[in-house]
């Protein structure tokens, strides 16, 4: 059914899938689509940095687009998609308009990431000391949720990678169910022969610095956990790995303290299997973490949180650890790291998350399927929600003249 059919992908950022989990999951997309031989094309409103994959090497056409520009609708009449993916909700509000004015039958799908008004609260409360109640519409509303749900409800189908943020928009925000589809970030299958407990050593962190939970969760090792792991493992090092550090991630390089930053990692594989123990405490979030998937993917137990283990267990067992105190955080760690026994035990359990619950396999041909009824029935899916056709509507309305008064503005603009 997709064969033929022109996929286009508006983004705000190109893929950089050694960079992040986000660009991992794009990757994905892209090859799914590709794999049932449609035509995609990717658009994107940012410069390319030197770590983007390169799209037009696996046959794909890519294109610098511009926001409050009529240039984009005269790309996409020209262009004709059958559907359209979001790359984020911001995407979405930015030339959603424009696709349903120029290709009202388009299928429309939003690729959420994560719920970024669920992170932020997390942030929020973290700074304000205070439990956030998952259940309470009041703890969560805010203007970026307002936004983030009015997308999801302008979006025929909304891809999620965690069943917890599902659950969450259905109970708590009454999102219709229909509009809401459950897409894993996938794992290929655990690597075999690796490394040996014996033959690993030190603790490792990676992650994208740009993305605030990893800064506050270095931080949190640096400043809570570290002075503990040393004190009883005083030989033991932590190898520090993240894209884009700034000065403030590399300023914590202490070779005395056995706190070593490296910056961007080369190869983030062989860096889970040089080490014994991977620390993810992220004290906020949401979405999935795709640094713990390639830990558990490489046979490297973690540490983690229960907001970093959120909607990664299987009946509440991990490939390693969860605690959510600095003194826990440690006491776990060093268990890991000096027990062969635990390390192999929660070595077995990674693989048994990979396997049973990150498979492409597993989750590949529903979605194959939901693509396909979508495309056949869209004017009846369309219809199953009238207050989707307000949305849809209203928005058309109001951001069509404030993108005018944008123009027009810029227009007028001295330098423009």
């Amino acid at each position: 059914m997709m064969t033929n059919q022109r996929i286009l992908i508006v983004a705000n950022v190109w893929p950089e899938p050694t960079s992040s989990a986000a660009g991992t999951r794009m990757m994905q997309l892209i090859q799914f689509f590709k794999s049932k031989n449609a035509e995609l094309l990717f658009s994107c409103t940012a410069h390319p940095s030197d770590f983007i994959e390169d799209l037009n090497a696996m046959g794909i056409q890519s294109k610098k687009i511009t926001i409050n520009s009529n240039t984009f609708d005269a790309f996409l009449s020209e262009y004709q998609p059958t559907a359209v993916i979001f790359d984020r909700f911001n995407a979405e509000e930015q030339f959603g308009w424009r696709v349903m004015q120029n290709c009202p039958k388009a299928l429309r799908i939003l690729n959420t990431e994560d719920l970024h008004f669920l992170r932020n609260a997390r942030q929020q409360s973290i700074k304000k000391g205070i439990d956030l109640d998952l259940q309470d519409r009041s703890s969560l509303n805010s203007e970026r949720a307002v936004r983030e749900i009015s997308s999801i409800y302008r979006s025929d189908i909304s891809l999620f990678v965690s069943e917890t943020e599902i659950e969450l928009l259905k109970s708590v925000f009454n999102v219709p169910a229909h509009l809401l589809y459950y897409l894993p970030l996938f794992s290929p299958v655990p690597l075999d022969n690796t490394p040996t407990f014996e033959q690993r050593k030190d603790f490792v962190f990676i992650g994208n610095f740009r993305h605030a939970p990893n800064w506050d969760s270095i931080l949190f090792i640096k400043e809570k956990i570290w002075k503990h792991i040393r004190k009883q493992l005083p030989d033991a090092k932590i190898n520090v790995y993240g894209a884009y550090p700034n000065p403030k991630v590399k300023n914590l390089h202490n070779e005395k303290e056995g706190f070593l930053v490296h910056g961007r990692a080369k190869d983030a594989m062989q860096v889970h299997l040089n080490a014994r123990v991977s620390l993810a405490p992220l004290r906020f979030g949401a979405g999935i973490k795709g640094k713990l998937l390639e830990a558990m993917r490489t046979g490297t137990p973690n540490v983690t949180t229960s907001i970093g283990a959120e909607d990664m267990q299987i009946d509440h067992n991990w490939g390693g650890r969860i605690a959510d105190n600095a003194e826990e955080i440690a006491s776990c760690a060093v268990q890991l790291y000096s027990s062969p026994s635990l390390w192999l035990g929660a070595q077995k359990q990674g693989y048994t998350i990979v396997n049973e619950r990150f498979n492409a396999a597993l989750h590949l041909p529903a979605f194959s399927d939901r693509i396909n009824s979508l495309m056949e029935s869209l004017s009846v899916h369309r219809k199953q929600s009238y207050t989707a056709e307000l949305m849809q509507q209203q928005t058309v309305m109001s951001s069509h003249y404030m993108s005018l008064w944008i123009m027009e503005k810029d227009k007028n603009t001295p330098n423009k």
